[in-house]
């Protein structure tokens, strides 16, 4: 890499690339950062750091501070095939330390090694050798970093905590871990603990398999795109509290991410409600003030699963207040790294009119994703070809409609305009539903849904335009894997080409607002 300088907190550092003659202090640095597990593996050797440096240059970086080194970086990339997130060792994804497995024509950047003076930490000496990686990602087009972060305090904690609930624990706050806290908090996501990874007695060699995805990754030609989904067909039953909810999304979030290897999750319209059989009766448009005060305390729950589990998190929707007092009714789709961003409603029903006096948005978000780009329309949105359309011209590929309806019309209604968004437009299109009953919450009283995930109806695709339906009315989650090439081979040669022969000299969309 170029030398660069920067500066923190007043005092200058300069970024560049280890030379020779910078061994020896490198090795002193690690041993002094790493006391216990040299007493099991020994500090780096200069025949190993002088590996790195003709495998893989740029992945290798040092900071100075006037003239010393006071921070360490070491990387390679490699390729992990079909299962990147498979469990490996340290030594084993290292090579034993010399990198001979670096892979220039791999997607992954693997990060070996960070290490910061023990005198220098609390600095953002780590926050820059980090950044200096993400950037490196970007250059190279690489579609993730990994890493293993070894459990810094599982020692004091193995008697209390499974390797699994420690994790848990440092994410909710209840346990301090300097490593896996610096990772969270540089936007890594923790995906699997992997046992016997390092020989380090402090982490009981545990470590966290730990993942950032490149959110400016660009595909190659004839690449993979294949994508898990999971439909939440949820089921509305009284509740006593908070935490009942919470424990219900918790158990079909981990399921999807553990048990599944889920990219998307997919939540119903609307299923936020189910909190209010846990309060005193309100009215309606009372209650849906009253759900909509615990807005926080949902984002806090969604935000934390989405980052657990490492996936798209798309939460089916939730009243919010506005800033001039109006109330809206918002999808929330979380990040991986627990950020989201909110598409509101635009359309309104007479019922949510009438009865909670919901007020429609103004604006149709496109969310780039590493493997997809996504945009979300809300029940009744579906059945306005408009939107659909829009959101297909700014490339959205898979078009996620949580939705809640109280009879078969009504349900009818959405799947089949769904069906039609996807036909039309070439995508695919996930629905989800809410199914049971709340007989003591107003306008929420019963429930009719079946999740599904409707195609293009060509060869490429189901014979009948369904790659999968769940059975109606009962509490369950759909998965399936969608091939996002199948869509471009359809739009190119399809037996029909809807969005190629589209009369744009006879029919022009005009629309009002801008996408993000």
């Amino acid at each position: 890499m170029e030398e660069r300088e920067f500066e923190i907190n007043g005092v200058n550092y300069v970024a560049r690339t280890p030379q020779v003659e910078d061994f020896a202090e490198m090795i002193e640095l690690h041993k002094s950062c790493f006391p216990a597990i040299l007493e099991e593996d020994g500090a780096w050797r200069e025949d190993q750091l002088e590996s790195h440096l003709q495998m893989f240059e740029d992945g290798q970086v040092l900071i100075t501070k006037l003239g010393k080194i006071v921070g360490v970086s070491s990387s390679l990339i490699v390729s992990l095939g079909r299962d990147p997130l498979r469990h490996h060792s340290y030594y084993g994804i290292t090579d034993d330390g010399y990198f001979f497995n670096h892979d220039p024509e791999g997607d992954t950047l693997y990060g070996a090694e960070i290490y910061v003076d023990p005198g220098e930490r609390g600095q953002g000496i780590g926050a820059v050798l980090y950044e200096i990686r993400r950037e490196l990602c970007k250059r190279l087009n690489l579609r993730r970093i990994l890493a293993g972060g070894r459990l810094w305090n599982y020692e004091n904690y193995k008697d209390q905590y499974t390797p699994e609930e420690y994790v848990h624990a440092v994410q909710d706050g209840l346990v301090k871990d300097i490593v896996m806290g610096f990772q969270l908090k540089e936007g890594f996501v923790v995906r699997d603990v992997m046992p016997n990874y390092i020989r380090d007695p402090r982490s009981m060699n545990y470590a966290t398999l730990i993942e950032w995805l490149n959110p400016d990754y660009q595909r190659s030609e004839g690449e993979d795109r294949k994508v898990r989904v999971a439909c939440v067909q949820y089921q509305m039953r009284k509740i006593a509290d908070f935490d009942e909810f919470a424990a219900q999304v918790r158990y079909f979030v981990e399921t999807a991410g553990e048990d599944y290897g889920v990219d998307y999750v997919l939540f119903p319209e609307f299923f936020s409600v189910q909190l209010l059989s846990a309060m005193e009766p309100f009215s309606s448009r009372e209650g849906i003030r009253k759900l909509a005060e615990l807005t926080p305390m949902f984002r806090d729950l969604m935000s934390t699963l989405a980052k657990e589990q490492g996936l798209y998190l798309i939460a089916g929707s939730h009243p919010v207040i506005q800033a001039d007092g109006r109330v809206q009714n918002e999808a929330m789709l979380f990040h991986p790294d627990g950020t989201f961003v909110s598409q509101p409603k635009l359309h309104i029903t007479p019922s949510e009119k009438t009865w909670w006096g919901i007020s429609g948005g103004n604006e149709l978000l496109v969310v780039q994703t590493p493997k997809a780009k996504v945009g979300i329309l809300i029940c009744y949105d579906v059945e306005f070809p408009e939107a659909a359309r829009y959101l297909a011209e700014q490339g959205v590929e898979i078009l996620f409609v949580p939705y809640c309806t109280d009879n078969r019309q009504g349900y009818l209604r959405v799947t089949k305009c769904a069906a039609a968004r996807a036909i039309e437009n070439q995508i695919y299109v996930v629905t989800s539903g809410v199914v049971g009953n709340l007989p003591d919450v107003p306008a929420m009283d019963i429930h009719y849904g079946r999740a599904a995930v409707y195609t293009p109806s060509d060869f490429e695709f189901a014979r009948d335009g369904i790659q999968a339906e769940a059975d109606p009315n009962v509490e369950t989650m759909l998965v399936t894997d969608l091939d996002i090439r199948d869509l471009y081979r359809s739009r190119e040669a399809g037996s029909v080409t809807p969005l190629m022969d589209r009369r744009r000299d006879l029919f022009e969309l005009k629309v009002n607002f801008g996408g993000e």
